[in-house]
């Protein structure tokens, strides 16, 4: 006979699960699933957890449970609220709970974990081992970054009878928890803590960048807290070399803080430890707009920071003054929607005009003028110059939003011989440089323009496999989005942009930018045919899965989708565009022309027109 056998799946059922819903007063529900010495076990339906106030609690072990029961409770029970994951560690020996630490990693599988026996459980048995088997999904390391996983996942707890009580309880475990998706899903959710760019200056502010660094926490237990510590602590080990933090190296929350909640004037008071004593104004106001700005989502009802050090107060901000502090992409607001006309000449329209078959204006300056007719174009932050790819995609054209300004030679020519192998749409980052990639295959790259203009500077780009079909700059300056192509698949990869000056590259004076650790930010996809960063660490995808029609939806820089509506379907994109201000209204070039989604409607046609972009 084979083994004794438990999953844990998506829909199956807890045996080990009180649920409570905050919903006039408190109600309890208890599944128990037939717990059989042999063969599959079949559990209950799972209670509905889309509902955001449902509460999950684990039970304890029964007396006399058996092996099955203790090993389906313990994975039941790290899928419940508890804080510290008390009731999952009753399932073990001391010893084992003494060295297991759930913090450590989460691994989610595709469905809920399965066990099996590995031998027949017989009355007088002492010890036994369970494998616990899966597809991975995803994982959440222990600074709580999201990342995409696959292949299978193999592995082995131990069970041990106590001689004095005849209890089963598991003596060896695996660090870490696990899950199935439906269950991480409930259990977590991902906020963006916020650091300062270290190697970017934005264009015509003094102000420093802030930059989204997305991780899971668990929903229901004290995540302001944790939130707070988490940012403290410091960045994500893929973002930490191009940022940093003002809070000093070390710093923690003081010793015995509970949990953290604003009180009802909306004020956080953030106590912290000694090392923060001699922090000054300036920093202190930073660290509170980091605090303000990663916890703004996460708890609208924070309108203020107070930071507290030495029984005293260092500095307090609101909501508002964060905004004087630092800046970060969401917070600018374009004032145009640009896109070119059947003339190939660029137009714009006011960026909140909700208006249908809206009547563009030309765009001041050459590229409005039609000196040359383009195929796509690209919009600078501050909206002041403009950058357009001419109709065969050989050349890219920089020219002033102004009246009066010339067009001038090309700032960059590619050799591709045919038009699908030249030149990308380009893109503008934070400090107003110009991006744009050549498809040319005999000698494809991708360049950077100092302010759109100057020498081009080749951009190293180590461990990129395949050819580059499109390329975003994020609004923070430093992460880049770039479709890549290799055989039949496109893919949206997310890269991160490293700067080093003459002395430090040490290539005779010239600087070099590098976009290194590529991550794939839609696994899924198999042909990703248009994107647009869409928020802090968000991006809009159209894309194809295998064997699947073409789609449009939200994801994260992590890869992970976001718990958000997707965009509603919209047929034939070509192109698309979203602002780093989340309120203005997704842009599409599709079948119907140049078509609008405000919030919470349809698709609206604004007006004819190809390839629409926001400054960017």
């Amino acid at each position: 006979m084979g083994g004794e056998r438990v999953r844990r799946g998506r829909g199956r059922g807890a045996p080990a699960r009180a649920v409570t819903y905050a919903v006039c007063g408190v109600v309890l529900l208890a599944g128990c699933a037939s717990m059989p010495d042999s063969g599959d076990l079949r559990g209950v339906e799972s209670t509905p957890r889309k509902d955001a106030q449902v509460r999950v609690y684990a039970v304890p072990p029964s007396d006399d449970a058996t092996p099955t029961q203790i090993v389906q409770g313990f994975l039941e029970a790290l899928t419940s609220d508890d804080a510290d994951y008390e009731t999952a560690r009753q399932y073990l020996t001391p010893e084992a709970s003494k060295y297991w630490r759930p913090e450590q990693s989460t691994t989610v599988l595709s469905e809920g974990p399965g066990a099996r026996a590995d031998r027949e459980i017989r009355e007088d048995s002492t010890a036994l081992t369970y494998t616990l088997t899966g597809t991975k999904f995803a994982t959440v390391d222990a600074q709580q970054a999201y990342a995409p996983s696959s292949g299978l996942y193999n592995e082995v707890v131990r069970l041990v009878k106590d001689e004095k009580s005849g209890q089963w309880r598991i003596d060896a475990v695996p660090q870490g928890v696990v899950m199935g998706t439906s269950d991480f899903q409930r259990n977590y959710t991902s906020f963006n803590k916020y650091y300062f760019a270290s190697n970017v200056d934005v264009d015509g502010s003094s102000l420093p960048m802030a930059v989204a660094d997305p991780v899971y926490v668990r929903r229901h237990v004290d995540p302001t807290t944790r939130m707070v510590r988490s940012l403290i602590s410091g960045p994500t080990s893929w973002l930490d070399p191009v940022v940093r933090s003002s809070f000093p190296t070390g710093i923690r929350l003081r010793e015995g803080t509970g949990p953290l909640t604003p009180d009802d004037r909306g004020t956080l008071t953030v106590p912290l430890d000694d090392r923060a004593g001699d922090v000054g104004t300036g920093r202190c106001e930073e660290m509170a707009a980091q605090l303000l700005f990663t916890l703004r989502d996460l708890s609208p009802a924070v309108e203020e920071v107070e930071l507290r050090a030495d029984g005293g107060q260092l500095c307090s901000l609101t909501q508002d003054g964060a905004e004087t502090v630092a800046t970060r992409g969401a917070l600018n607001q374009p004032d145009y929607l640009y896109f070119l006309d059947e003339q190939h000449k660029l137009v714009r329209i006011a960026a909140g005009s909700s208006s249908p078959d809206a009547d563009p204006d030309p765009a001041p300056g050459a590229l409005g003028q039609g000196e040359q007719g383009l195929r796509s174009v690209a919009v600078a932050r501050d909206e002041r110059t403009a950058a357009g790819v001419g109709l065969n995609g050989q050349a890219l054209f920089v020219s002033a939003l102004a009246q009066g300004s010339s067009l001038g030679e090309p700032v960059l020519r590619s050799q591709g011989k045919a038009e699908q192998d030249r030149l990308t749409t380009p893109s503008w980052d934070a400090q107003g440089g110009l991006w744009v990639a050549d498809r040319d295959p005999a000698r494809p790259g991708l360049y950077l323009l100092a302010k759109g203009a100057g020498q081009p500077l080749r951009v190293r780009t180590p461990g990129l496999d395949g050819r580059i079909q499109a390329v975003r700059v994020a609004a923070d300056g430093v992460r880049i989005a770039l479709v890549v192509e290799k055989g039949d698949e496109r893919s949206l990869l997310i890269g991160r942009i490293e700067r080093s000056g003459p002395d430090e590259a040490g290539s005779a004076g010239h600087p070099t930018v590098t976009v290194v650790e590529l991550r794939s930010a839609t696994p899924e996809l198999e042909q990703v045919t248009a994107m647009s960063w869409a928020g802090d660490s968000r991006l809009v995808v159209v894309g194809r899965e295998h064997g699947g029609v073409e789609q449009m939806k939200y994801v994260e820089v992590d890869g992970s989708t976001p718990d958000v509506p997707p965009p509603a379907a919209l047929t034939g994109v070509k192109a698309l565009t979203a602002a780093a201000d989340e309120t203005a209204p997704l842009v599409a070039y599709s079948v119907d022309g140049i078509v609008r989604l405000p919030s919470g409607a349809q698709w609206q046609k604004v007006t004819q027109g190809t390839a629409p972009v926001y400054p960017g």
